[in-house]
């Protein structure tokens, strides 16, 4: 049964692009969930030592818009990574929520479909597998993914055999634990907040010497995020949550992408909640919205591709648009 708990939803909104993709999270989820009973949760970074330009909104009638959205836009200090790393902002945005049950979720997601559908256990913790094999990289004469993966899971004295995919061969990377770090739930944001924070640190600074071929940046969140899951008794989403990256939310990540590939229905929600006057307002200040919404252009890249015969490579995908001058964040 789902959990019955209430719970927040929360992201981190930053100056730029990220203030008009928080726009559209909020305005996603006030047409598609207005009987939320949790709270968005907007982690904003603060300017400080570890960010040598203000990252904070830089629109005030962004700012209004999202509170007329019903987002909650909240402050964070940045302590650990700042904008040396800013997809550390998720670990250390953590730390602002109430200790309640909550879902991150990346700002580039629309929420389309009822959150209720949702069969969310928020004590076994679980994350996005829309992934792909992008860490680590194995190279010639170096160790191989049992070895570097097992360094990790030994770190912090977690028993690595228990987190293997067995229906994938040895050092095949899918029978490693390995997710995208686009959504990710607990029910105690304060334990899991710390101790992503506190491995995650640990990783950067102090790696296993198994690593020593391998890049962190910026893979470091994703390289962590596995073990702070299985560390809470988390794994793999099953069934009951195939409806995040499927049809409760997308994680669109480009708007190029997600006119080229998602659905008609994402499409067709996507335009229906940027028609409004005062998103419009605000949203086509952003290049990528004035050209693919509100200027047609994205109904051009969507009849570049079949949708039912998708390129394999989203480097395919990402060329072609490219090529016909259609590529946009």
């Amino acid at each position: 049964m789902p959990d019955p708990r209430p719970f927040n939803i929360l992201a981190v909104v930053q100056g730029g692009r990220l203030e008009a993709e928080a726009v559209l999270l909020a305005a996603s989820l006030a047409a598609s969930n207005p009987d939320f009973r949790g709270r968005l949760i907007l982690a904003e970074p603060q300017p400080g030592p570890l960010w040598p330009e203000d990252p904070r909104i830089r629109s005030q009638a962004t700012r209004d818009l999202l509170a007329d959205l019903g987002a909650e836009i909240r402050p964070f200090a940045s302590r650990a990574f700042g904008a040396r790393y800013p997809y550390g902002n998720k670990i250390e945005a953590i730390a602002t929520l109430p200790e309640e049950p909550f879902l991150f979720l990346d700002t580039d997601t629309l929420i389309h479909g009822p959150l209720d559908s949702l069969d969310i256990d928020f004590a076994r913790p679980s994350a996005s597998m829309r992934r792909e094999c992008t860490w680590p990289q194995i190279e010639l004469y170096g160790p191989g993914y049992s070895q570097i993966w097992k360094s990790l899971y030994d770190r912090f004295g977690l028993d690595f055999d228990s987190s293997l995919d067995r229906n994938w061969p040895d050092e095949y990377w899918r029978r490693y634990l390995y997710f995208n770090a686009g959504w990710f739930f607990h029910e105690s944001p304060r334990a899991f907040g710390q101790r992503f924070l506190d491995w995650a640190v640990t990783v950067r600074d102090d790696p296993p010497s198994e690593l020593v071929l391998q890049s962190l940046d910026p893979w470091l969140d994703q390289v962590v995020l596995p073990l702070v899951i299985h560390s809470f008794g988390g794994t793999r989403p099953g069934p009951g949550l195939a409806g995040l990256d499927g049809d409760v939310t997308c994680h669109w990540r480009s708007l190029s992408l997600l006119y080229a590939r998602e659905s008609d229905t994402v499409v067709d929600f996507l335009e229906r909640i940027c028609a409004p006057n005062p998103v419009k307002k605000v949203l086509k200040d952003h290049e990528g919205f004035k050209r693919l919404v509100y200027q047609n252009r994205g109904r051009k890249a969507r009849a570049l591709f079949d949708r039912a015969n998708l390129p394999r490579q989203e480097q395919t995908i990402r060329n072609t648009l490219k090529r016909e001058e259609l590529w946009f964040r």
